[in-house]
């Protein structure tokens, strides 16, 4: 089996997996979407709303907000042995928000949500969140926590995981391309991947061995 990168950025890699099976090179690509975790806003307490969009409308687009990530920090609310519905600073991130237009229509932007974490903030600063009409605002406490694309779109680390077999080469010569949402480097979400089949693989032959016995 090699690995070799064809290409790499922040943003995305492509790379070639030689004598590696479609089943293993494809179970790689569809974890790399739907279970390398990342960090989401996922409960909002609304202090104020003035603006002319529902409380729940404005939580969706928080929601949606990319935000950079730390795995080597955080851990899955499952994970977590602090036992509290609410999170502790292991399994969750606190982000503030207090805007408002004074004397002409203002776009609140992503770039003004306040984070305890300095790591864990938007991916960008400039996303729109909602325009406000003089002496609108919105004041909002949002808490972000790990979750997976399988829960919902919102942790999804990757826009596009593609396998595409190398037509000249055997039939086990594959290109994976993956394109981050920026939360994750693409390197790190395939190498994330990796790691999660390769957990599920010695699980499942502990629980095959345990049958003989």
């Amino acid at each position: 089996m090699k690995l070799k990168i064809l290409e790499k950025s922040t943003d995305s890699v492509k790379i070639q997996l030689q004598g590696v099976s479609l089943a293993y090179a494809n179970a790689i690509r569809r974890i790399a979407l739907s279970e390398v975790p990342v960090m989401a806003i996922d409960e909002i307490v609304i202090l104020e709303n003035s603006s002319i969009i529902y409380d729940e409308l404005l939580a969706h687009r928080l929601g949606l907000i990319p935000l950079k990530t730390d795995l080597s920090r955080y851990v899955l609310p499952k994970d977590c042995d602090c036992g509290n519905p609410l999170g502790c600073l292991k399994c969750r991130v606190l982000l503030v928000l207090d805007s408002g237009a004074k004397e002409s229509v203002k776009e609140i932007l992503s770039g003004e949500l306040i984070s305890e974490d300095e790591a864990i903030i938007p991916v960008r600063s400039d996303i729109p969140i909602v325009k406000v009409a003089p002496g609108q605002k919105v004041k909002l406490e949002a808490y972000a926590r790990l979750g997976t694309g399988k829960e919902h779109a919102k942790w999804q680390a990757a826009n596009v995981s593609i396998l595409k077999r190398i037509k000249e080469n055997t039939e086990n010569d594959h290109t994976l391309e993956i394109e981050s949402t920026g939360s994750l480097p693409a390197i790190e979400i395939f190498l994330k991947a990796t790691e999660i089949l390769r957990n599920r693989l010695q699980e499942f032959t502990e629980k095959t061995r345990s049958l003989k016995k």
